[in-house]
């Protein structure tokens, strides 16, 4: 009894950090983290739609290099030439949109500010003073593994971390392995992964903290996940296999008897 008592204890104080993150901060109130990496860009990628807006302090001075809005007899005057008007683009295979005037141009590789100043250094050619603001729309992140919600992500800035994503699905389970998150990442044509340790305050300054349009982040089952899975594989297994047999048994019981009356 005393050992069992001991084993009982041992485990249990073993497990009582399992469920936490960053263990390594220690008992003190305050502290500082780990800094993130300077600089993150998020680069345009083929696939990505941009929202375009370009306006300027007269508003008909840039209407014609945004596109023309829907059913535009509808649309009061007076609000379109006051408000700026939002385009989407889709980049293309080379990288490139197409927007009116301007013509064809290559975002791939990009941050959207290096989009909005090229931009803006066009159109200022012939307009004073214009304004040019470029968004990716849909950034989004699948959430995979032992999540409470997996689902897909839609990120609302461009700073989003694997922590924003997590918090988005209600958290990890009991079951998530927090020192096994891992972030996979198409780069320059090839799918890579890495793996984040949560539990671990370092991971602020990881570069895969930050996420990047259609990364996947997967939480590792620990092993009581496992063998339930297992155990409920085998229990299925075995109940199909019992009711096999008793539906064989109740078929030959049946002709037996038909054939002994």
């Amino acid at each position: 009894m005393l050992v069992a008592s001991f084993m009982l204890f041992s485990c249990s104080s073993n497990k009582d950090n399992t469920l936490a993150y960053f263990n390594n901060l220690g008992d003190t109130p305050n502290g500082k983290l780990p800094s993130p990496p300077s600089s993150y860009p998020i680069l345009v990628q083929s696939d990505d739609e941009l929202v375009v807006s370009i306006t300027s302090a007269v508003p008909e001075a840039t209407a014609a290099y945004n596109l023309p809005l829907e059913n535009p007899a509808t649309r009061n005057a007076l609000r379109m030439a006051t408000q700026p008007r939002t385009q989407t683009y889709i980049v293309d295979q080379q990288g490139d949109i197409m927007l009116p005037i301007l013509g064809r141009i290559h975002v791939g590789g990009k941050t959207t500010s290096q989009i909005a100043g090229e931009i803006t250094a066009m159109v200022e050619k012939d307009v004073k003073d214009p304004y040019v603001k470029v968004d990716i729309v849909n950034f989004t992140v699948d959430v995979m593994g032992e999540v409470k919600m997996p689902q897909r992500v839609t990120a609302e800035r461009q700073h989003f971390t694997v922590l924003d994503a997590l918090a988005q699905c209600n958290d990890l389970t009991e079951y998530g392995k927090r020192d096994r998150v891992y972030v996979i990442r198409n780069e320059n044509g090839e799918r890579t992964y890495h793996r984040l340790d949560l539990t671990s305050s370092e991971v602020f300054s990881s570069p895969y903290f930050y996420l990047r349009q259609n990364d996947v982040v997967y939480v590792e089952p620990n092993q009581i996940r496992i063998d339930n899975s297992k155990y409920n594989q085998n229990n299925a297994f075995k109940l199909s296999v019992i009711s096999t047999i008793v539906s064989s048994v109740s078929v030959i019981a049946s002709l037996v008897i038909a054939l002994t009356r």
